[in-house]
């Protein structure tokens, strides 16, 4: 009798109830009972969890195999456990609270053996609130850890081959309480002859628990650093320093290390604040190099920079007030802009201007700071303007910027609170003049936009850019939360509205639209009485 196909392994901890529905789609896999084996290790478990997997057991005997221990304090231990006792051709790993489609298994081994491959990563999705990374999944194809999305979906719920597994003694290290997927799942990705996406079915459910207990968001900034330093050198190990190491650690900078330097870092005491800012400036030195660098936005840039420099005052405050006003103004000089973050250009901290720069090259994030201090309208002969003074987000030669607008649906960046360099090959939107300065009489600058409504015609609204020496910002103004509504005007050619307003976050929205003469209503009477009006 030949083995299973494919050997589903699941680490068991106080999951209930979630477990259940986990275990019936293994059960209920479209590739049958006689290519399945589920290795189930209960990891000391202290609600029913353990109970659940021997009744399963029970009702599926020739399908379960399932194991009892101590808790070990993370799912390493219970998965190398569960290694040891497979038998399939393949292993799949599966969290406790998750489930599987009907047919993920089937699909995968299938695709697996179509096309001669090591590693399959099957379609997973989030649940419940659960945030899955989604760009990996454009379509079936091979990837690799250097030309993919790969390095931002390194969970171990994949399908691997166990040939693989056991010819490099691929293991969890067991003394990593977050993150020991991690080394596995990039050992074998760097080792497989190669990896393959199946993006055509949803194999796989991620489920956020309700009660947040999953030790991943129970563990520590150090604990947490602790692990990201581990996974970072093994992965050096792995992969010589170059683009493809860099398309890794793109992925630890951009989350596991920018998650370190939060809103929450500041309620750090003093000590945990210098010693996460110790070993995230060594991780810099080690491996943030000017490519990396260079691809990262200045929000991040920066407190990574602090951080390297040893600059712990300077970085909590620079968190802090962020958190609390926004990111700061940015500076203009020419052809170039700065984010005036703590310790811009301080001989103390030491840290050169390009930790603050948006470069051409970057698609970065960068707050202005801009802020909505008055909206009214103008009319001029037969033209209608929309003015919008803003409380200027910007200093020094604000003469070489204009402001620009662009028609159509706010872009998901409007929501966000860094506005966004567009790429140098992006389409300019158009510009309808410069942006005049003024003196408010706080001594702060103020900046005039005026909009014409007739390039503005529009149900979804604008959005607002500033264009400096040939590069453009997309720029979101903040309004806190106090809507401006702009009187109803009429040019002479066609009756419309405009309307400036913040959406949820607080942001400035213009939207405009012609107003179409309803058949009956208000709306009619009122276009009834203008149109009176206008013959007297």
């Amino acid at each position: 009798m030949t083995g299973p196909d494919v050997t589903v392994v699941v680490a068991v901890y106080n999951t209930m109830p979630y477990l259940t529905e986990c275990l019936n789609s293994l059960v209920g896999q479209s590739i049958g009972h006689d290519r399945l084996q589920v290795v189930a290790v209960d990891d000391g478990s202290t609600d029913d969890s353990g109970q659940e997997l021997d009744r399963f057991a029970q009702l599926y005997p020739d399908v379960f195999t399932v194991v009892h221990q101590p808790n070990s304090g993370g799912p390493a231990a219970p998965s190398n456990r569960a290694l040891e006792l497979a038998t399939g051709r393949f292993v799949y790993f599966i969290g406790s609270d998750d489930h599987l489609g009907e047919e993920a298994l089937e699909r995968m081994v299938a695709c697996a053996d179509a096309n001669e491959s090591d590693v399959v990563i099957g379609k997973m999705v989030g649940t419940n609130g659960r945030y899955v990374h989604q760009k990996l999944y454009t379509g079936n194809r091979d990837v690799t850890l250097g030309d993919s999305d790969l390095p931002f979906t390194l969970a171990n719920t994949k399908l691997f081959r166990r040939e693989l597994v056991e010819k490099y003694g691929l293991r969890f290290p067991e003394d990593m309480p977050v993150g020991s997927d991690q080394p596995f799942t990039i050992e074998a990705c760097v080792r497989a002859r190669k990896i393959s996406v199946l993006s055509d079915y949803t194999c796989y459910y991620a489920v956020k628990r309700g009660d947040a207990s999953n030790i991943t968001y129970r563990a520590n900034h150090l604990a947490r650093l602790r692990c990201v330093q581990r996974i970072m050198e093994h992965t050096a190990a792995l992969i010589p320093a170059g683009p493809r190491r860099d398309a890794v650690f793109k992925r630890h900078f951009d989350w596991e290390l920018t998650k370190l330097l939060q809103k929450d870092f500041p309620a750090l005491d003093a000590d945990t604040r210098r010693q996460v800012c110790q070993g995230v400036g060594a991780l810099v030195d080690a491996y943030f190099t000017d490519g990396l660098r260079d691809g990262t936005g200045v929000k991040r840039r920066v407190r990574f920079g602090l951080a390297r420099s040893g600059a712990v005052e300077e970085l909590t405050r620079a968190i802090t007030e962020e958190t609390e006003h926004g990111a700061p103004p940015f500076l203009l000089e020419g052809d170039r802009a700065f984010a005036t973050y703590p310790g811009f250009r301080d001989p103390a901290v030491g840290l050169d201007d390009r930790y603050y720069e948006v470069r051409e090259t970057v698609a970065g994030r960068l707050s202005a700071g801009t802020r909505l201090e008055s909206a009214d309208w103008e009319q001029h002969g037969t033209e209608l303007f929309c003015v919008v003074k803003l409380r200027a987000g910007v200093t020094g030669d604000t003469s070489s910027a204009v402001v620009a607008l662009a028609q159509g649906a706010m872009p998901q960046s409007a929501d966000k609170a860094g506005a966004r360099k567009l790429p140098a090959d992006a389409a300019r939107p158009r510009r309808s003049g410069t942006l005049t300065p003024d003196t408010a009489a706080d001594g702060g600058t103020l900046l005039t936009a005026r909009i014409p409504l007739a390039a503005t015609r529009s149900k979804r609204g604008v959005r607002l850019y500033v264009d400096v020496a040939g590069s453009t910002y997309e720029i979101p103004v903040r309004t806190d939360g106090q809507p401006m509504p702009l009187a109803r005007r009429w040019g002479s050619d066609e009756p419309h509205r405009v309307a400036a307003s913040t959406n949820s976050k607080g942001r400035l929205v213009i939207t405009t639209a012609p107003l179409r003469e309803p058949k009956s209503g208000v709306g009619a009477r009122l276009r009834r009485t203008l149109s009176r009006s206008k013959r007297k």
